[in-house]
Parts: structure tokens; C-alpha cells; sequence
């Protein structure tokens, strides 16, 4: 274990896309735990695009930023609850050394041929949106179309690897370039995928779903909803996961849809924070871990390694330039 630690701070709020100049490093001897606390050396990181909606006012600025992480227990004054060695998830996100509570994290169960990294992305928070939004808020039915936006990222990947196990009809997904829709229909299971600056978004959706689609999967917002509200079928259902497409242009035009086709199609638009549904975890985990573990599911993730790039791999994340969940990992081969 190293004797110094670091933590990333905000240090002003961004307008638009925020820059390197909006974070810095911040390096301070590694804490000590307390009595009932451990001290967490932290293995992997997790960047979100929520932590873009954060910054403009829930993130405290020059304090240590919140975030998903796992890491290590390397001393502990609570051996029952928080033993040496232990692998852990907790939310103390953005710093190499973490002191924790017993009721801040969650002791990971270990599969055989699972790696760690799995913990973060279809088996963690990532998956688990995936996994609520169509079991439990799209309450997706057999055979049913399905149209998932950014389908290439983190959730959209794992909705799509979720809904071909759910089975779902036929798959549709958009993402911002030419390679991405390539992956999604050939490494993912899309049926089909279009590149969102090919043309307005109705368009490309009509033509890559003629007769419509059953569930829209959102994490874009704006134009992407509008088109999937119009191609929506009856009795449809909106999951809203996030609204990526406006974190960076607050002055973004509103959603244009047309609105009674809410009331005639009978839609049912629902949106829902997956913090609120941490007792489906080991569902997901009964669900996910025999297909990790078959081959019939597969890890999409975006690694990047070493700590002091985690700035530079959030900042990828929000151009797009990920496939899959993106990670920052400590070093490599853990």
C-alpha cells in the first residue's frame, strides 16, 4: 500500500461540456480507519453520465467526488463486519483510500470465472438499470420490440444482452457513429442500429422499425424521445433512464412529440432512479451469473488504467467515446 493518497475535487461549475480545468488532484497521507471503520484501497472506478447532471450543483465543489467503486479492505478496526482482505463495493467514489462504514458497503460474493470488474458493470449499478428498467418499469413480455438509445453505452449494451435472454422480439438501437452501430448488430444481438447523425431520428426509426416498436429504452432524451413516442404501438411503454443528450447543452429545445398519441396509443412513460431498487440485486446476480458464466452473456466495457486518468476517462465517456461501461481500473491484470 502506498503512503500517500489522492482524491479528485470539482473546482467550478461547467457550462456545457466541462474541461480538465473543472477537476483537480488533490494528495494527502492515506487515512487512518476509526474504531468501526476500515480503510479501502480502491481497485476500480466507475464514471457516469450522472455525475455530469451532478456537477452543476449536487457535487460540493473542492470536496472528494462522489461515485461507484470497488476496492480492497487493507486495515480494519471492525473485523466482524469489515474484514482485511475483503473485496467491497461502496459510493465514496473518486479517491485511490476510502475509510468506511459497515453500512456503506456491500461485501461482494465471489464467482468462479466472474472478473471483478463485472461488480461495476453488468452485475453492478449498470446492470441493475438495465435489469429494473425492463422487468420492472417497461415490464418487457416475451417476443416483444424493443428501441434502447445510446444502445451502445453502458445500459444499452446491457439492455440489449438482457432482452435477447428476456426474450424480447426484434432489437433496435441508435449510438453516434458508423462503428457502433457495427457493434451492436454484431457483437451485442441488435437485429438492427443506426447512427443518429445519419438523419432526423424518425426517420432513421421508421426505416429501421416499419411497424413500430412495444418498449423504448431512453438515456437521450430530446429528438430520441420525440421519434420513439410516434413509433411507439399501442399500450407502449417509455422507460426514461437519463437524458444524456442535454447534461451539456442546458438550452437544449424542448421534446416535440405529438401529444395525444399519449391518450389514443395508451402509452405509459416512467422514470425511476436505480437506487431505489437495491433489494432486485440478487435477482439480477440469480439472473446474470449462470449466462456470465455459459458464455451466453458477455462484459461490454470500456478499461481505462491508472487512477490519475479518471478525469480523462470521464471526460471520454461524455463524447461518446466509450462502447459499453466504462472503467477505470487501478492497474492492469487485477
Amino acid at each position: 500500500m502506498t503512503s500517500t493518497a489522492l482524491t479528485v475535487q470539482q473546482t467550478a461549475r461547467p457550462t456545457g461540456f466541462p474541461t480538465p480545468g473543472h477537476f483537480r488532484f488533490a494528495e494527502s497521507p492515506v487515512p487512518e480507519p476509526a474504531p468501526g471503520t476500515a480503510l479501502v484501497e480502491n481497485l476500480y472506478w466507475s464514471v457516469d453520465p450522472y455525475h455530469r447532471e451532478m456537477m452543476d450543483g449536487d457535487f460540493e465543489l473542492n470536496a472528494p467526488l462522489e461515485g461507484r467503486a470497488l476496492g480492497r479492505i487493507v486495515a480494519t478496526r471492525d473485523p466482524a463486519a469489515l474484514p482485511e482482505g475483503e473485496i467491497v463495493f461502496h459510493r465514496r467514489g473518486w479517491r485511490t483510500h476510502a475509510v468506511v462504514r459497515p453500512e456503506e458497503v456491500r461485501r461482494l460474493p465471489r464467482y468462479e470465472g466472474v472478473p471483478l470488474s463485472a461488480y461495476l458493470s453488468l452485475l453492478g449499478g449498470t446492470g441493475l438499470t438495465a435489469y429494473v428498467g425492463l422487468t420492472r418499469i417497461a415490464r418487457l413480455r416475451e417476443g416483444e420490440d424493443l428501441f434502447v438509445s445510446a444502445a451502445a453505452g453502458g445500459v444499452g449494451t446491457a439492455t440489449g444482452r438482457f432482452a435477447r435472454l428476456l426474450g424480447a422480439g426484434r432489437l433496435i438501437g441508435s449510438a453516434g457513429t458508423a462503428e457502433k452501430v457495427r457493434y451492436l448488430t454484431r457483437q451485442v444481438g441488435y437485429d438492427a442500429a443506426f447512427d443518429y447523425h445519419d438523419g432526423p431520428v424518425a426517420d432513421l426509426l421508421a426505416k429501421a422499425a416499419p411497424t413500430g416498436v412495444d418498449v423504448f429504452v431512453d438515456n437521450v432524451g430530446g429528438e430520441h424521445l420525440g421519434a420513439a413516442i410516434g413509433a411507439l404501438r399501442e399500450r407502449g411503454r417509455v422507460v426514461r433512464v437519463g437524458t444524456v443528450g442535454q447534461y451539456n447543452t442546458p438550452d437544449a429545445p424542448p421534446v416535440v412529440f405529438d401529444h395525444a398519441d399519449m391518450v389514443e396509443k395508451s402509452l405509459r412513460m416512467e422514470g425511476f432512479l436505480v437506487r431505489d431498487h437495491p433489494h432486485v440485486q440478487e435477482e439480477l446476480y440469480e439472473f446474470a451469473v449462470p449466462h456470465l458464466l455459459s458464455g451466453a452473456l458477455a462484459l461490454d466495457e470500456t478499461v481505462v488504467d491508472g487512477f490519475e486518468r479518471i478525469v480523462d476517462a470521464f471526460l471520454l465517456m461524455l463524447r461518446g467515446g466509450n462502447t459499453g461501461k466504462i472503467l477505470v481500473r487501478r492497474q492492469p491484470n487485477l
